[in-house]
């Protein structure tokens, strides 16, 4: 029970220790898309035919959990999220083709102030076939 008790206070401390790093405009916009779907449509100015360009899944926390890209003809590209409920980013993208296979594997680190710090890049058998690292250089503009 002991345990049970300890996990429950560790993993509220972690989840709040996220949400604290968020200012109160994230919080409110995150607050506005609970639960919410985007569609984008594109119509064309001849015919007035419509197509769905993008669609936009966000969970029960205002995350985005699902983007899709259609063109004219379907599917083009489908990227799903999935987040680190300690840190409440981005942990993990998949990227899907137009057959809704998987193409490739995004999975991130982050540096301690929440700036993206490696993106590695892997194939959907699990081999890493390239890392992208994140340089942030600040200039004064005077």
């Amino acid at each position: 029970m002991k345990l049970r008790l300890l996990t429950l206070a560790i993993m509220l401390v972690s989840v709040s220790a996220a949400y604290a790093q968020l200012t109160p405009e994230q919080l409110a916009k995150r607050e506005r898309r609970k639960n919410l779907t985007v569609k984008e449509w594109n119509t064309d100015s001849k015919a007035k035919t419509k197509w769905l360009d993008h669609l936009t899944v966000y969970d029960d926390q205002g995350r985005k959990v699902e983007e899709i890209e259609f063109s004219n003809y379907g599917q083009v590209e489908r990227v799903t999220c999935e987040y680190d409920e300690t840190t409440g980013k981005v942990s993990k993208e998949i990227v899907y083709d137009d057959r809704n296979r998987p193409t490739r594997i995004r999975k991130y680190e982050y540096n301690s102030d929440g700036t993206k710090r490696k993106q590695y890049n892997y194939l959907p058998n699990g081999k890493l076939y390239s890392v992208k690292v994140f340089e942030y250089i600040f200039s004064d503009s005077e």
